[in-house]
C-alpha cells in the first residue's frame, strides 16, 4: 500500500504498488544478474489479484494454473525465463499450522507456507542462448500486518530442498545488538513427517565473511546452521550475490544460492537471504 486514499475514485491513484524481482546466480559470470520493476496497479497492466496467485507486471506474470501449476515469465535486458513449476509435495505450513511467530511478541507474525521440491522445466535465456532447463524449486507464501520487533536489524533465512526429498527452512531475526532476537526452523521429511524447532535450538554460525566492492558491505556467506543436535553448513554457489534494490522496496540484501552439507557430505541445495548488512532495515 501507498497510504494514498484508498477511497480514491481516480483510476490513476497510486493506491497499490506492485513491486518485482528477478535474478539469475550464474557462477560462469561471477555476480548475481538481477533486474527490477515497480509499477502502480491499474489499467491491467500490472496487479496483484487477490483470491489465488495472479501477479502482473507489464510482460512479467506469475501465476497459478487450475492444476496448482505455477507458470512465469520474466523478460529482463540481460536474461529471462519462461518457466513452469509443478507441485510434488504438499504444502509446508510454517510455524503452527500456518501461524510463523518472528518475535516475542505473538504479535509479531506472519500467515507462512512453503512449496518445496516444484518441479521445474522451462527456458532460460542468457548471453544470447537460451537453454532448456529443468530441476527443483522453492515458492514461499508469507504475509503479515504487523511489524518485527523494534529492536530488530535485519534477518538471515534459509530454505533447502534435500536430496532424498526432505525440506528445511530456518531463519534468524538479528537484534541490533547483534544478538538473536528470535529463531525459527521445520524439517520436513519426504512422508511429510516434520520437526518443529524452538527458538532456542536454532543459532546460525557465521564460519566466512565477504566483502562487496559495491556498497562495502559484510556478509556472513558461509554459514553453518544448527538445529537441535544437527548441523548444516552452507557454502555459496559464488560471493558476489548481492542484490541492491534500494529503486523499489529500498533495500541492499545478498540472496544467492548455496549447496548445503551435512557431516560433510553434500545434502541439497538451497536459497540464503541475509538483510539489513548494509543498514538496519527500515521495519
Amino acid at each position: 500500500s501507498t497510504g494514498h486514499n484508498p477511497d480514491n475514485p481516480s483510476q490513476f491513484a497510486p493506491k497499490q504498488l506492485i513491486i518485482g524481482h528477478a535474478a539469475l546466480s550464474d557462477p560462469a559470470v561471477g555476480r548475481l544478474i538481477y533486474d527490477e520493476k515497480t509499477a502502480r496497479a491499474g489499467f491491467g497492466l500490472a496487479y496483484a489479484r487477490e483470491g489465488d496467485t495472479d501477479v502482473k507486471l507489464d510482460d512479467w506474470y506469475f501465476v497459478r494454473s487450475p492444476d496448482g501449476s505455477y507458470l512465469t515469465e520474466v523478460q529482463a535486458d540481460k536474461f529471462g525465463m519462461n518457466l513452469t513449476l509443478k507441485p510434488s509435495q504438499s504444502l509446508m505450513l510454517q510455524g503452527k499450522k500456518g501461524f510463523s511467530r518472528k518475535g516475542p511478541d505473538i504479535g509479531q507474525a506472519s500467515y507462512y507456507y512453503s512449496e518445496p521440491h516444484l518441479q521445474v522445466s522451462g527456458i532460460i535465456r542468457h548471453q544470447g542462448q537460451s537453454l532448456t532447463v529443468k530441476g527443483h524449486a522453492w515458492l514461499d507464501h508469507e504475509w503479515s500486518s504487523e511489524y518485527l520487533d523494534s529492536r530488530a536489524d535485519g534477518w538471515d533465512w534459509v530454505s533447502v530442498n534435500l536430496d532424498d526429498g526432505s525440506a528445511l527452512m530456518a531463519f534468524q531475526i538479528r537484534g541490533k545488538n547483534d544478538k538473536k532476537l528470535w529463531a525459527y526452523a521445520k524439517l520436513r521429511d519426504a512422508n511429510g513427517h516434520a520437526i518443529l524447532f524452538a527458538p532456542e535450538q536454532v543459532e546460525f554460525i557465521p564460519v566466512r565473511t565477504w566483502q562487496s566492492p559495491h556498497t562495502n558491505a559484510t556478509y556472513p556467506v558461509e554459514m553453518r546452521i544448527r538445529t537441535d543436535k544437527t548441523e548444516w553448513r552452507l557454502m555459496p554457489l559464488f560471493d558476489d550475490q548481492e542484490l541492491d534494490s534500494r529503486s523499489s522496496t529500498g533495500a541492499v540484501y545478498w540472496e544467492g544460492a548455496v549447496t548445503v552439507f551435512r557431516d560433510e557430505q553434500k545434502v541439497g541445495r538451497g536459497y540464503l537471504e541475509l538483510t539489513g548488512y548494509v543498514e538496519s532495515l527500515d521495519l
